[in-house]
């Protein structure tokens, strides 16, 4: 698999497959050019990707917090192209960890995209500022629940299903399903009546109990029955009295919307627009009112960055202070820490004042040579007239705050 390198690939471009395996990058158009208009400021080009997949979040979720869906799906389709290779790689190595999978490559792609919902309502960029790490985790987790429950099921009968399934699962299939709460309600009502009168026998292995046979009549009879009963206690809507088949055809319906559930599908970014069929999702989506959250993004990245800088700077310059020589570390404690003259050092140290003079120049130029060249090595700062100015204005600053907190 090519690693893609380029920014604007990276927000932009998705996974292509042939015979399960991976193929080549196919861009999107729409999405490209979000990511170029993003890139017009010459500062914003240099941020990483790292910066760009904090950006879309913060983005998805400001759009979620004021239902703007256009700008949130613009974002989500954003960080989906992000979280391809991590998917893939996920993908990759849960068919190679399942023994005696069915399932290939790609499959295990598209569950690992379904995960995106996840990722995003779970991430927390207070406590984890990478997007792209946290979802790694994320990714190959569901990945491997997903795969159990699906080889799970795939062995069970609809009956053996329904007997296997939460009251959880069970709602949140329906509501999946687009079901009102009073029909919830009252098939949660059937769903307990089925798991009351239809019980494996007790001598039943393991592998029978995931092909349970469908219920027979005297069973349905039962359930309905129960049903018939408690629904006008149970239930807001007692609704009509059931007969054993339409009892059997409701429960077929949870075991469909259950499967449904437990088999989650990705809609792609280019699904038509309802109603429009000759329309994209994509193609609603606004500019881009974002530069003030950009522009607050990049302000956090650089004070970041820039307190760590100075936690560098501040730990580098106290290591080369302790290296020189005690005589000058007085001096400077004297003219920087006890504020004294030049004149006052000299009558305090029995000594004449261009010495004083030379000692603290000399000092000062040891700390300002020691600090360029860290910075060459470590920052990458080419020295310029105008940056060694800059480093003496550092330099005396630091001074002034590190012998004066020294004398307090």
């Amino acid at each position: 698999m090519r690693l893609r390198q380029n920014i604007v690939a990276i927000f932009s471009t998705f996974v292509q497959f042939e015979a399960g395996e991976f193929s080549y990058w196919s861009s999107d158009p729409k999405l490209r050019r979000s990511m170029e208009k993003c890139l017009v400021g010459q500062s914003v080009k240099e941020r990483s990707h790292s910066f760009w997949g904090l950006y879309w979040y913060r983005v998805w979720q400001v759009s979620s917090q004021s239902q703007e869906k256009p700008q949130k799906m613009q974002a989500k389709s954003h960080l989906t192209a992000y979280l391809q290779e991590p998917s893939y790689w996920a993908a990759k190595k849960a068919t190679t960890d399942f023994g005696d999978l069915k399932y290939e490559v790609s499959d295990c792609f598209q569950i690992a995209l379904s995960s995106i919902d996840s990722i995003l309502q779970g991430f927390d960029p207070l406590q984890k500022s990478n997007f792209k790490s946290y979802a790694i985790v994320i990714l190959s987790n569901y990945i491997r629940e997903i795969l159990r429950q699906r080889q799970e099921i795939d062995i069970c009968s609809p009956w053996a299903l329904l007997r296997k399934l939460s009251q959880k699962r069970l709602v949140e299939s329906l509501q999946q399903a687009g079901l009102t709460k009073e029909i919830i309600d009252s098939y949660v009502l059937l769903w307990k009546c089925f798991k009351t009168n239809y019980v494996p026998s007790s001598d039943s292995s393991r592998t029978r109990t995931r092909q349970l046979p469908k219920p027979d009549d005297a069973t349905l009879e039962a359930i309905a029955h129960q049903y018939n009963q408690e629904r006008y206690a149970q239930l807001d809507a007692p609704g009509s009295t059931l007969d054993p088949k339409t009892i059997e055809q409701s429960l077929l319906l949870c075991v469909k919307a259950a499967r449904s559930y437990l088999y989650p599908t990705v809609k792609s970014i280019n699904t038509p627009t309802p109603g429009q069929e000759t329309g994209e999702l994509l193609d609603i989506l606004p500019d881009s009112k974002s530069e003030s959250l950009l522009g607050d993004l990049i302000t956090q990245e650089e004070e970041q960055q820039r307190l760590s800088q100075q936690t560098q700077i501040n730990e580098t310059l106290t290591e080369i202070l302790l290296q020189i020589k005690p005589d000058l570390r007085e001096i400077l404690d004297l003219y920087y820490g006890q504020g004294l003259t030049q004149k006052e050092i000299a009558q305090q140290l029995a000594t004449k004042q261009y010495t004083v003079s030379r000692r603290l120049t000399k000092a000062k130029q040891t700390l300002l040579l020691k600090l360029g060249q860290w910075s060459q090595q470590t920052l990458h700062i080419s020295l310029t007239s105008d940056i060694l100015n800059s480093m003496s204005t550092v330099l005396e600053e630091w001074l002034t705050n590190y012998f004066g907190e020294s004398s307090q």
